[in-house]
């Protein structure tokens, strides 16, 4: 087995300098490494641009990883995350995806909120919007440093290839982390730092050039279940596991479609992902705020109102979310969250917002329209509505929804009339 800071089965073999500045090992394949001072001048290099953390990590480091991801897509809980399936071999392997890469630097940058990012589940007429989308899209944010960064280590070393990835390319970078020591893979299969707790963004730098590999991070999870029994759709079918097809985040961003009805009770205001298990961590008594003030949140993404979501066309989303990740999955899957939210929230003020949304030209709106109704009542009205809406609708999935909705006001109107 390759263990961190080896090189094949052994130690490193005698070595001679290049005129590259890099110690070269003749004897094996992928044992040469650069001068250590060269990667303490890197990672001073990496905290100047604003990165919290740089380590690095063998490409061969992960072989467990392939099996992990293998079980887990066979098992279904990816849901309808086709592109998984169809990237496995290059997310198994990354010299897969990059045959000439040598070493890989793997970078966190901490997004740590200011308050308690689980305060605004309580405001039960505002949305609740995941810490790491309260701000500028962190896309944005870490792809320009990581590639300044780069360029700076193409120049530093001459003859250097890299390339640069954050979060969409068929990298997994939690496990690549853990092999770096930034963090170890919790409970919730989140990373989990010691010094930053659960809120650090990852990028990564794959290189030809050959860096010594750090030291990855032993699992300091103990006999901890926060992050498991706090889960409101109870993702988790045991520690290390997670079926996306509960997961909060993964219904609200991920999934274009229906949410099942037996799970949007239990997602409360949640209007874009889910920070419950990074929230309660116990090491984030360690965490401290980001220091990257594109990084802090925006105040008017902290506890938006739903009345004021409810308002928004697509062009009044685009402009609104400008410049957050929120913007990505659409007005359409975002106002199915907040319709949901809307159904929830048990305020009838905002019944007469959900009632627009019937005349949606998305059925998936119509129907998330028809369930929030339900809830928010008052059952006479829902009736004359369905009197007046259910035949013109043609979509099987909207009519479904009336037909649950209105038996499930039935008993209610029989107990009125008895009374």
């Amino acid at each position: 087995m390759v263990r961190q800071g080896e090189v094949a089965s052994g130690l490193p073999l005698p070595a001679r300098r290049s005129s590259a500045g890099i110690v070269s090992d003749r004897g094996l394949r992928g044992s040469r490494f650069l001068t250590p001072p060269f990667k303490a001048e890197l990672q001073a290099k990496a905290q100047a641009l604003g990165f919290d953390i740089c380590k690095v990590a063998h490409p061969g480091a992960i072989p467990e990883a392939a099996g992990r991801l293998s079980a887990w897509l066979q098992s279904g809980a990816a849901g309808d995350m086709e592109w998984l399936a169809a990237t496995e071999a290059r997310r198994a392997d990354p010299r897969e995806l990059w045959p000439e890469v040598e070493s890989i630097l793997l970078l966190g940058v901490n997004y740590g909120p200011p308050g308690d990012p689980l305060a605004t589940l309580a405001q039960k007429s505002a949305g609740n919007i995941s810490v790491y989308a309260r701000h500028r899209d962190y896309h944005e944010v870490i792809k320009g440093r990581l590639k300044t960064l780069a360029s700076w280590l193409v120049a530093a070393a001459k003859g250097a290839d890299v390339k640069v990835f954050v979060d969409t390319a068929p990298v997994m970078e939690k496990p690549l982390a853990q092999a770096a020591g930034l963090g170890w893979q919790g409970k919730h299969t989140n990373l989990v730092s010691r010094d930053f707790g659960s809120w650090l963004f990852l990028g990564s730098i794959f290189t030809t050039l050959p860096l010594t590999p750090d030291l990855s991070e032993q699992d300091h999870c103990g006999s901890c279940r926060a992050c498991l029994d706090i889960c409101p759709t109870k993702a988790f079918p045991r520690p290390y596991a997670l079926d996306a097809r509960r997961c909060i985040s993964y219904l609200t961003i991920e999934h274009k479609g229906h949410i099942p009805r037996e799970l949007r009770p239990l997602i409360g205001n949640r209007i874009y992902g889910c920070d419950d298990c990074l929230a309660v961590c116990p090491w984030n008594k360690y965490a401290v705020t980001a220091r990257e003030m594109k990084l802090l949140p925006r105040e008017d993404l902290c506890a938006p109102s739903l009345s004021g979501l409810l308002r928004l066309d697509d062009a009044a989303f685009r402009r609104f979310f400008a410049g957050s990740a929120v913007k990505r999955i659409g007005s359409d899957r975002f106002m199915r969250n907040v319709l949901i939210a809307a159904g929830n929230s048990g305020d009838a003020a905002l019944a007469h917002l959900v009632v627009d949304k019937l005349g949606a030209g998305s059925p998936l709106l119509r129907a998330m329209a028809v369930w929030a109704l339900s809830r928010l009542g008052p059952q006479d009205h829902l009736r004359e509505l369905a009197g007046r809406r259910r035949a013109q609708e043609t979509d099987p999935a909207v009519e479904a929804e009336w037909a649950a909705a209105i038996d499930a006001a039935a008993p209610v109107a029989k107990e009125g009339r008895l009374s």
